[in-house]
């Protein structure tokens, strides 16, 4: 049986790099996605190359330019000749209060976390019908409990989330589409969070400490290779701390 086929959008680093690593792991050839951050994907290929030859190849794309990802999918599915699955993980995030809000976080933040999974999903939908294969969207627990100075961001996650589902009827019976909300697993590389705020977080979960990445690529698995019976579901990988925001 030939191996599986997955795409990995913004995989070079943080969450997206511990997907592909996890994934590469069960067997898939992955196809690492990445927009600017070419070393770290190079070199995550390089790594994952060195532990089964020819089974990691990169990918560059701004997804946001739409009209390019038909293409981009052809091209990558050419390289092994099928496409089993799409991990839309790539997102921008940074805070945009109200008053603070202009047409360029607007292009940025609903570009990575809506619109260029929508169209990559789009393009991506006749290869995935083939494998009788599957989507799996990683949204934010904050698409349904919003965090206060990111109203846009949670907007675009809340989209996100319901393209989940909306692609999960459209798809349907070939294709199954899932998402994965993490909560607290890595924060921004920006500093954003204080030290207090970081560990505020934390006490609000139900299991009182942060999550890994690791967390988010298990479960992610799960939805590819152990859940036959499962579409149009949302997973909150988060200690808990939804169940009581």
């Amino acid at each position: 049986m030939n191996a599986q086929t997955i795409l990995i959008t913004g995989a070079a680093k943080r969450v997206g790099a511990e997907i592909a690593r996890t994934l590469h792991k069960a067997g898939a050839n992955v196809l690492l996605h990445y927009r600017s951050a070419e070393g770290e994907a190079l070199a995550l290929a390089a790594a994952l190359n060195a532990l089964r030859p020819d089974s990691a190849v990169c990918v560059q794309a701004d997804l946001c330019a739409t009209g390019a990802l038909p293409g981009l999918l052809d091209a990558a599915v050419g390289i092994f000749g099928r496409l089993d699955a799409l991990v839309n993980n790539a997102s921008s995030f940074f805070p945009t209060p109200i008053g603070s809000i202009d047409e360029a976080a607007w292009a940025d933040l609903m570009g990575s976390n809506l619109k260029g999974p929508l169209f990559l999903s789009q393009a991506a939908a006749p290869h995935l019908r083939a494998s009788c294969g599957a989507i799996v969207n990683i949204t934010d627990i904050h698409a349904e409990w919003p965090l206060k100075n990111y109203p846009l961001y949670c907007a675009a996650k809340a989209g996100l989330l319901g393209l989940t589902r909306a692609l999960a009827l459209e798809l349907a019976p070939e294709v199954r589409v899932n998402a994965v909300a993490p909560g607290p697993i890595e924060w921004p590389e920006d500093g954003a969070f204080s030290a207090d705020a970081r560990a505020n977080i934390i006490s609000r979960t139900l299991l009182k400490r942060q999550g890994a990445p690791a967390d988010i690529a298990r479960t992610v698995r799960f939805l590819i290779y152990d859940a036959p019976y499962v579409t149009g579901q949302v997973i909150n990988v988060d200690g808990g701390r939804s169940a009581h925001l």
